[in-house]
């Protein structure tokens, strides 16, 4: 069956950086976009990151642009959030989550990850 597991996150300083990753099994990874959503509290779920199934396209919110990265190894199935220069904006529950295609997703695929924390506090 479909299983994402990410690992990473934490708390970390204004201005710092973190880095998640999610490891994928289960399904072909490389025929499949990836991305990354949060969720803030009290707030709805967004869109961080997308990359296309072989990482030729990569799509950021305007909120991230220049600040994080999204990067996959279809050797590894892994798929990473690179995040520089955090802000208490950033606080939020992070999720991986598999696409419907190999194309950058125009919503979120059925499959999740459990969800990492990312806190950023002084």
């Amino acid at each position: 069956q479909v299983q994402l597991v990410q690992s990473g996150g934490g708390l970390v300083q204004p201005g710092g950086s973190l880095r998640l990753s999610c490891a994928a099994s289960g399904f072909t990874f490389s025929l499949y976009a990836m991305s990354w959503y949060r969720q803030a509290l009290g707030k709805e779920r967004e869109l961080v990151a997308a990359i296309s199934s072989r990482g030729l396209i990569r799509n950021y919110a305007s909120s991230v642009k220049g600040r994080f990265t999204i990067s996959r190894d279809n050797a590894l199935n892994t798929v990473d959030l690179q995040m520089n220069s955090l802000n208490s904006d950033d606080t939020a529950v992070y999720y991986c989550n598999r696409a419907p295609s190999a194309a950058i997703p125009r919503r979120p695929g059925d499959y999740w990850g459990q969800g990492t924390q990312v806190t950023v506090s002084s």
